[in-house]
């Protein structure tokens, strides 16, 4: 005789979790310690290779559409919005 389903065995007793991750959208022209995080997450899998400079240059901008196009992110190319932040963060370490 089969059994009723519980909501722990339905799943819908708690919503999914889900990583919150908070951060300004940064583009070309942007500076600061936030531009300089991102170079160094990039660089941790070898989508940017130049200098760490906090600067939102050419270089970066390119680095994050490769990095987008790379993991079929859907965002305005180059800009390091919410969604390309979540996925970045989640495949690299918070650098030192």
């Amino acid at each position: 005789m089969p059994t009723a389903p519980t909501a722990d065995s339905v799943g819908s007793a708690q919503p999914p979790t889900s990583q919150t991750v908070t951060g300004p959208v940064l583009h070309r022209g942007d500076k600061g310690p936030e531009v300089v995080e991102l170079q160094q997450r990039l660089r941790q899998l070898s989508f940017y290779t130049h200098d760490i400079t906090g600067n939102f240059n050419i270089q970066v901008e390119n680095s994050v559409r490769r990095y987008q196009s790379a993991r079929g992110i859907s965002a305005e190319p180059g800009v390091y919005d919410a969604a390309t932040r979540l996925s970045l963060e989640s495949e690299t370490s918070e650098p030192d």
